[in-house]
């Protein structure tokens, strides 16, 4: 494949994007390094580096005294992309809380914050200030201001189409629907990418995650609700109005029926157990008041050997085999990842599910539980503004450090 190009209108901006991208993923490099990556003269490396130096993209390291990169011994130029010529923001929206991420160009974090909305039923108004404290809190404990950010990405709990826009399908998602991407450009002039939580998930996973590097994953947010993100051959699917991967015709499989998540069943069956004077338990010293019981005190009951509660996640477990079945009959995924904040403690639930698999499809995927826990959308959110700013480098205009 040709990563440069030979026409005068194009050979400078192309040849920038090549040698950009190539040194984005790796560390210092020298002229040769680019030569023999792009095929480019020397002096036509030289001068690249020289406007990407110009531009704030690339740094020039001070040299070795010797480089075989000149047999004469003058020592070699060397290059590295410069990280920190910008930041990026990754935010998840979701029905309780916002986390927002700082991040530099390669990801690397640099401050976080996560604020909780008032209510669901909290105004338009009141949620976009709950996550604009967010922001402020994530830059200030990243020592930056908001000139520094180059883009945004924000995952929401709704479908949102391929262009950004969030679907008003089922009344959840309108919720979602904040303007948030004409509010971050009027008020700091930032460029915001919005997509799916759970197709962030799904990129966050394929990037740096358990998924890394599958070209066939499917990602499963099951918490309260289940959601998945779908990668096939590496392109992520959104379908024609963003509704992929929604979980709506869960209510259609024998042995589900609705889409809810890990941490929703077992509060709810772990509550029940009690309010039906199930044997004893240690759930009954873990229940809160009215006799309430989080997902959390089930699996930790589960964990000590208590029946009731190993019941309980044994019962989870058969159905979520059910859906990844369905995943795995439908789609094929070399790798179905659990993930959300339910995800460390879902370990104990894939043995079942892998041993039940074969009963449901004849082409059963592997399992994994996702290591990101519950930062995993506004990772991927990171990913997506990055994505962006690959794209359109270019054409960004660098603030001052």
């Amino acid at each position: 494949m040709e990563l440069t190009a030979t026409g005068p209108q194009l050979l400078r901006r192309t040849n920038m994007t090549a040698i950009l991208r190539h040194m984005r993923g790796t560390g210092v490099v020298t002229g040769s390094d680019l030569m023999g990556h792009t095929g480019l003269t020397r002096a036509t490396v030289i001068a690249v580096c020289d406007d990407l130096i110009r531009l704030g993209w690339v740094q020039e390291i001070e040299s070795h005294r010797f480089s075989s990169d000149n047999i004469r011994g003058r020592p070699a130029r060397r290059f590295q992309f410069n990280h920190a010529a910008g930041a990026v923001v990754g935010i998840d929206v979701g029905a309780a809380k916002t986390t927002v991420l700082v991040a530099d160009l390669m990801g690397r974090p640099l401050g976080k914050a996560m604020e909780t909305f008032g209510a669901f039923e909290a105004s338009t108004a009141e949620r976009v200030a709950t996550i604009d404290r967010a922001l402020s809190e994530a830059l200030e404990s990243a020592g930056l201001t908001p000139s520094m950010i180059l883009a945004v990405g924000v995952g929401v709990a709704a479908a949102v189409s391929r262009d950004g826009t969030i679907s008003h399908g089922q009344g959840f998602w309108e919720a979602f629907d904040m303007g948030l991407q004409a509010e971050l450009w009027q008020r700091y002039g930032w460029t915001v990418r919005i997509d799916n939580d759970a197709n962030l998930a799904a990129l966050a996973e394929r990037w740096c995650g358990v998924g890394a590097g599958v070209d066939d994953l499917a990602v499963m947010l099951a918490g309260e609700r289940i959601g998945t993100g779908l990668v096939e051959n590496g392109r992520l699917l959104h379908g024609s109005a963003g509704g992929a991967g929604e979980a709506g015709s869960l209510e259609l499989i024998a042995g589900v029926g609705t889409a809810d998540g890990i941490a929703r069943l077992a509060r709810i069956w772990g509550t029940a157990a009690l309010a039906d004077g199930s044997p004893s338990t240690a759930l009954t010293a873990r229940g809160g008041p009215g006799g309430t019981v989080t997902a959390e005190m089930v699996f930790q009951a589960a964990a000590g050997g208590d029946a009731v509660a190993s019941a309980i996640l044994e019962r989870i477990a058969l159905r979520m085999a059910r859906v990844v079945a369905m995943l795995g009959t439908m789609l094929n995924p070399t790798l179905v990842v659990i993930g959300g904040a339910v995800a460390a403690s879902a370990g104990t639930l894939v043995a079942t599910i892998e041993r039940e698999l074969p009963r449901w499809t004849a082409t059963p995927p592997r399992v994994a539980v996702s290591t990101l826990g519950d930062t995993i959308v506004a990772v991927g959110a990171v990913r997506l503004a990055l994505d962006y700013i690959e794209v359109n480098a270019l054409d960004l205009d660098l603030a001052p450090a």
